[in-house]
């Protein structure tokens, strides 16, 4: 799994400033918990490998490793208004103690691990490091306004006294004064440089943009192929459509006007039926032509977008559909977007009215600024399945055409719950 980070926004020098500042103080307990979590895990989980204890226990510690690794790429982007480089999940396979393996195997899990680990020590210094030069710069800027709680040594000491050797109270308070400012104004500098060093150890355990690219290429070669897939079996099926229909009513017809012309010579009175039911052919083909258009591009969907398309499926459909679509007010996805969308709703009911024996079927579309989500309910016998030569089968490959995922839940006796994500990202 390849995540990509989004812009955060752009910060000023002051925001900036506080930004990084709470990035360090908040640092230190975070870096507790992932160190504690890292050595334990380790610590308890290798050893114990020979007996199998130690695979759950080091997966767990995996995971929780990775939770606190989001977190701090996530913060890390917060406190440097910059993006980190992606990184990438290997996605874990099978199930049980199969699972728990393929994510020991997984080496960005690792490297949240020694993350982890070599974390503590940055943190814990640049925490201290940021206190200790803020706190003591503002304490030497407003010396002036506490150095009389001091206690008055006949002896000497202070800062002026240890640097001069003179004794002299106006002379101690110059000194912490300008130390202060000193410090106070390249506090930014200084926070900038923590935040910096932490930043980067994040950004050389934390991502891995080789990998991330590689596993990107690896994605977008299967959608290519599922896109092939996908177009060949929607082309074999128009075939078989059309074959099975307007064509056997065009010869037909065909048929019909030839016996027509040889009648008009003979006997007229009687081409006269054989004309009506010409007339009928060619109205019936042309209807289904039309029901094969709209299952491909509907004008509709093109002329007034996604709902009023989705409407019309519903309304079609044998099986009563409860439609709910929640798109922005005026704005129109991408016609890729709306096209999938449509066609998962569309082959849903298809396969609804068809396998389920569904009396009520239930459709909620809906868009964030990242995905559109359409699920699709019904109250049949369930069982479906995503298994190969089966209709859900295509309609998984042409969601992963535009990098959608699809997911089935089907017990049976029912219900059945079809759920289709699909990004926004790059198909504007």
């Amino acid at each position: 799994m390849t995540e990509y980070a989004s812009a955060p926004p752009t910060v000023g020098g002051v925001s900036r400033f506080w930004r990084g500042y709470g990035y360090l103080l908040g640092g230190l307990p975070l870096a507790i918990v992932a160190f504690v979590i890292a050595i334990a895990g380790f610590a308890a989980g290798v050893p114990t490998l020979v007996v199998w204890i130690g695979v759950p226990i080091l997966a767990g510690a995996l995971r929780a490793c990775r939770g606190l690794a989001a977190v701090e790429r996530r913060s890390t982007e917060w406190a440097t208004g910059r993006p980190l480089p992606p990184h990438y999940y290997r996605d874990p396979r099978g199930r049980g103690l199969m699972r728990m393996l393929s994510m020991l195997a997984d080496p960005q899990s690792w490297r949240d691990l020694l993350h982890g680990v070599l974390a503590f020590p940055v943190r814990l210094v640049t925490f201290v490091l940021a206190v200790t030069w803020t706190v003591a710069g503002l304490g030497g800027l407003l010396y002036v306004t506490w150095q009389w709680a001091l206690p008055d040594n006949d002896e000497g000491g202070g800062l002026f006294w240890l640097l001069t050797g003179i004794e002299g109270r106006l002379g101690e308070i110059a000194i912490n004064t300008v130390i202060g400012a000193i410090m106070v104004g390249t506090s930014p500098l200084v926070i900038r440089g923590l935040v910096a060093t932490r930043a980067a150890l994040a950004r050389g355990l934390l991502t891995n943009q080789t990998a991330a690219l590689r596993a990107r290429a690896v994605q977008l070669e299967s959608s290519r192929r599922s896109a092939v897939q996908a177009e060949a079996q929607t082309l074999r099926r128009l075939e078989r459509d059309i074959h099975d229909g307007p064509q056997q009513r065009l010869v037909r017809l065909n048929m019909d006007l030839e016996t027509v012309a040889r009648r008009l010579d003979d006997d007229p009175a009687k081409a006269r039926p054989l004309v009506a039911e010409a007339l009928e052919q060619s109205r019936e083909a042309l209807g289904e032509l039309r029901a094969l258009s709209r299952g491909i591009a509907p004008p509709i969907l093109a002329d007034r977008g996604l709902g009023p398309a989705l409407a019309a499926a519903a309304a079609r459909s044998p099986v009563e559909v409860s439609l709910d679509v929640a798109l922005p007010d005026g704005k129109r996805l991408a016609p890729a977007v709306e096209n999938t969308a449509y066609f998962v709703v569309t082959e849903a009911l298809t396969n609804v009215a068809k396998h389920s024996g569904a009396t009520l079927c239930t459709v909620v579309v809906s868009a964030d600024a990242e995905r559109v989500l359409v699920q699709v309910r019904d109250d049949g016998r369930g069982g479906a399945h995503l298994g190969k030569g089966h209709g859900l089968a295509g309609l998984a490959d042409r969601l992963a055409t535009v990098e959608g995922v699809l997911d089935v839940v089907s017990p049976p006796g029912g219900p059945t719950v079809l759920t289709a994500e699909i990004p926004l990202a790059g198909l504007g």
